[in-house]
Parts: C-alpha cells; sequence; structure tokens
C-alpha cells in the first residue's frame, strides 16, 4: 500500500530539498515527500497519487492548485499579509525545520476525521526497560540502546518516568510533551499519528517524545490510554521499533510490561537491591503475570565514566563502555 503524498512546492529549489531532507530524515513519517518548483508538475502528481498536505508557496497558489482534492493545503508565508489566501493556514517559511514540520503536523491533526490507512509492515518490537531497583543506568541503558538500533531502523523512544529531567539533559525547552499528546488522544480531535508528528524530536537519528514536564500529568493517564497509544503506533506510524522506558507512577505497570515483546531490567548485586528484585518477582507472581518474568531479561549493566559536556551526553552514550556492552548486547539476540 502506497504512502499519501506530503507535498512541497516552491520556487527556490534549494529551500525545499533542504526542507525535504529534513522529514526524509524523521524516520517514523508516514508520508512519502515530494518537492515541486512549479504547478503543473505538483497537478500531474494529483493526478497519480492522494496528496495528503501540500506546503506552497503563496505567489504559487492559483486557481489550479485550489481545484486539486488536497486534505491540507498550507501557505509558506515570508512574512507578508496575504488577505486573498486567509482561507488556508499560513506558516511562516524562514523558520527552522523542525519548529515549521511541527507546527504543520499540529494543524494538520487538527483536520476533522484526518484518515490513518494502517501500513503494510512487519510487525512492531516492543521492548520495554524497567527495574525495581534505583541508581542502575537504566535510562542511560535505553538511550544507547535506542541509538545504536536507530542507525538501521525507525526506532521510537517514550519515557513514562515521572522525573525524566529532558530539558536539562538536552539542553532546550520543548514546547510540547507526551501528556500533550496523550490529552489529544483522549479528546477524539484528528489524527493521533500527525499529532506524533508534530511533537517527535530526534537525536542521533532516534526520535523520541518529550516526557512529561509534571509527574502529576503522568499519574492521570491511564493504562488503557497507554495501551491505546501503544496500538496506535503499532498500526499506523512507521516506527519498526517502541522503546518504552517505564518510571514507577505509570498506571497498571504490570499490565503495560505485559504488552511488551521483551523487558531488560538492569539490576544491582548489592544486598538491597537482591531483596528488591525479590519481592517484585513475588509481586508479579501474586497478581498472575509470571508471563511478565519470563520476558525479563536481567543487565548488569558496566560502569562509564562521565564524558564532555553535559549537553553532549546522550550522543556520547554510544561510544562509551556502556556503548559497547549494547553492541555486544544486539550482536548477541541478532545470532
Amino acid at each position: 500500500m502506497s504512502k499519501a503524498v506530503f507535498a512541497i512546492c516552491d520556487s527556490e529549489s534549494m529551500y525545499i530539498y533542504n526542507l525535504m531532507e529534513y522529514v526524509h530524515s524523521r524516520k517514523g513519517e508516514e508520508f512519502e515527500v515530494q518537492a515541486f518548483t512549479g504547478v503543473e508538475s505538483l497537478c500531474a502528481c494529483a493526478k497519480e497519487k492522494t496528496i495528503e498536505i501540500l506546503l506552497i508557496s503563496g505567489k504559487l497558489l492559483c486557481e489550479q492548485v485550489r481545484e486539486l482534492q488536497i486534505r491540507k493545503v498550507m501557505v509558506l508565508s515570508e512574512g507578508e499579509q496575504i488577505c486573498e489566501l486567509s482561507e488556508y493556514s499560513a506558516v511562516y517559511k524562514y523558520q527552522p525545520a523542525d519548529s515549521l514540520i511541527a507546527e504543520v503536523m499540529d494543524s494538520y491533526a487538527r483536520v476533522k476525521e484526518a484518515p490513518a490507512a494502517a501500513l503494510f509492515k512487519p510487525e512492531v518490537e516492543v521492548t520495554g526497560i524497567y527495574s525495581p531497583v534505583k541508581r542502575t543506568g537504566k535510562t542511560s541503558f535505553a538511550l544507547t540502546l535506542g541509538q545504536l538500533l536507530a542507525s538501521t531502523k525507525a526506532v521510537l523512544y517514550l519515557n513514562l518516568e515521572e522525573y525524566a529531567g529532558f530539558d536539562v539533559l538536552m539542553n532546550r525547552q520543548f514546547d510540547g510533551d507526551i501528556s500533550d499528546l496523550m490529552y489529544f488522544s483522549g479528546s477524539g480531535k484528528g489524527n493521533l499519528i500527525s499529532k506524533l508528528g508534530g511533537l517527535v524530536q530526534t537525536i542521533n537519528n532516534l526520535d523520541y517524545i518529550p516526557p512529561a514536564f509534571s509527574p502529576f500529568d503522568l499519574r492521570s493517564i491511564k493504562c488503557s490510554e497507554w495501551l491505546g497509544l501503544i496500538e496506535d503506533l503499532c498500526s499506523y506510524s512507521s516506527y519498526e521499533v517502541i522503546l518504552l522506558d517505564f518510571g514507577e507512577q505509570v498506571d497498571n505497570l504490570p499490565e503495560l510490561l505485559n504488552r511488551c515483546g521483551k523487558i531488560y531490567m538492569p539490576v544491582r548485586e548489592d544486598s538491597m537491591a537482591v531483596t528488591k528484585i525479590a519481592q517484585y518477582e513475588k509481586v508479579m507472581v501474586a497478581r498472575e503475570y509470571e508471563e511478565v518474568l519470563g520476558k525479563t531479561i536481567k543487565l548488569k549493566l558496566p560502569f562509564h565514566s562521565s564524558f564532555g559536556k553535559k549537553e553532549h551526553y546522550v550522543e556520547q552514550l554510544i561510544w562509551s563502555e556502556l556503548g559497547d556492552y549494547v553492541r555486544q548486547l544486539i550482536r548477541k539476540e541478532s545470532g
């Protein structure tokens, strides 16, 4: 089944090429991206394929284009006020590509009854990372695993911890986070996957949604909502691997762990750590989640020393002792 087209039409060939390259770099994107420098080639494409989104210069938006059956048309504005084009949403052309595409996808997501056609693709790997023991390097492991897998696959990382600290870790402020995505999902407005496209961030080819800023927002999300999000991602996104980095505050954690194909559990060997793991396993048996224990792979992670500047910590993980360990783990599991 062919993908719907995300079309970009502008007379500046270098501009549309760079924008197209950015959209292509987003591995979870569900659209085929095509660029046009003229209206004729755009209209020819529309006769052959379904154009779902069109970004077009106001100078090229003519009656011929208006007659095309396109769900979402947005004008690439250069800052001018275009009264005659007020029927269309406008987006400022010369802003950073990530901000521009986030704005486009957010607007597209609000289109009523936006389609969400399932893609024919292999079953998505849903992998959990969880430990009842603290200070095991769990999130560093998850980010290392995600980056290494993302070198060959489309990977989405979701952090479900109450205090993930990503604004400090990534040295940036986020306009939205996973709680916004879940609120949007529950409101019944538009296409969840398109909203995802407006929130997704990328680091070293690994896509991620900024974690919830407030733990209180995280606690209000029900297990059924998380499961619904996972199913939508598996059915309608282009991701091949979804990594779920669990904290303690998610609703009905055992059920979410049970949805994973496998669970990595970083552990320590001191007495307190051993007793916590033993209690966790007894609880899972008592709640009849022995299957979760069978999917769990315990890992004793190597120590990795601090290196470089804090804002580059995530990228540098893959070159640390932990990176070497995870490479060996991937090789072993791939046979």
